[in-house]
């Protein structure tokens, strides 16, 4: 069974790891309907449509 001779530094391991990973701004589309920013396959905060219908009720305050 192969182990390791010393043991590995938690900096050693982390700098692997975030190396090769990338933080990317989520993608944003526009609401068909109310034309305001909104993340992909997401029901629209400001509006409550999807898909071009009316999933959550807002109410008009």
């Amino acid at each position: 069974m192969a182990v390791p001779k010393t043991k590995k530094s938690k900096s050693r391991t982390n700098s692997r790891y975030h190396a090769n990973s990338k933080l990317t701004a989520p993608a944003l589309v526009e609401c068909p309907h109310c034309h305001e920013m909104k993340l992909p396959h997401v029901v629209c905060k400001a509006c409550g449509y999807y898909d071009g219908k009316e999933v959550v009720a807002k109410s008009e305050n």
